[in-house]
């Protein structure tokens, strides 16, 4: 059986205020670091055989984290970035809710956003799902590989992964900063989730809501 953990990166000052960071590249704050070094610590008792990291530094430097702890090196994959919100990035929530109302509305209701540049979510699920099948490849049978990602791209590269419809996909929750999602995978049942945004809070494990 193969795990594979899907890891979102540790909390940005952009995260703090509710701004939409997309592919822009911002960086880990105090408290970020703070939760990266604090997971680590759990997730090296998995032995990971390998980790795989988005190339934004927020998620590259979560990643990091664990490697210090491990020995292992990040390999970087372009294509766990997270979703290109386009003409959004670099706002606050509620300044695109009032100066796009329609677009906000779409997005809060699960569909795709209809101008803006925001990247669908089929092609968001679609790239994501391709690198973590790739990163699970490179464990050998019965190993882990650990892959640190963003929120939006983690639900839905793992929904693809196990072939949920979007409405599906929209019944998981947001991982929280530095959280992440457990799947397994043998030939007989393919991909199962095992569990979801498991992480650490005041320096103690949560155990996961689902």
């Amino acid at each position: 059986m193969t795990r594979l953990i899907v890891w979102r990166h540790g909390n940005t000052d952009w995260n703090a205020g509710s701004r939409v960071q997309g592919q822009t590249d911002v960086p880990l704050n105090e408290l970020g670091r703070r939760q990266a070094a604090d997971a680590a610590e759990l997730l090296v008792r998995l032995r990971p055989a390998a980790i795989v990291a988005s190339d934004l530094s927020r998620a590259a430097d979560t990643a990091a984290a664990l490697a210090a702890l491990t020995g292992l090196t990040v390999s970087i994959d372009e294509r766990l970035r997270e979703r290109h919100f386009g003409e959004w990035q670099g706002h606050t929530m509620a300044e695109v809710a009032a100066e796009r109302p329609e677009e906000h509305a779409r997005w809060t209701a699960g569909e795709d956003v209809v101008g803006g540049g925001v990247e669908t979510l089929d092609d968001l699920g679609k790239r994501v799902c391709d690198a973590l099948q790739d990163a699970a490849r490179l464990a050998p049978a019965g190993g882990t590989v650990v892959v640190a990602t963003h929120g939006a791209a983690a639900r839905q590269g793992v929904g693809h992964l196990l072939g949920w419809r979007r409405e599906q996909m929209r019944t998981l929750r947001a991982l929280q900063n530095c959280h992440w999602v457990e799947l397994t995978h043998d030939e007989a049942r393919g991909w199962q989730m095992a569990a979801y945004n498991v992480g650490v809070q005041a320096g103690r494990p949560v155990p996961p809501p689902v």
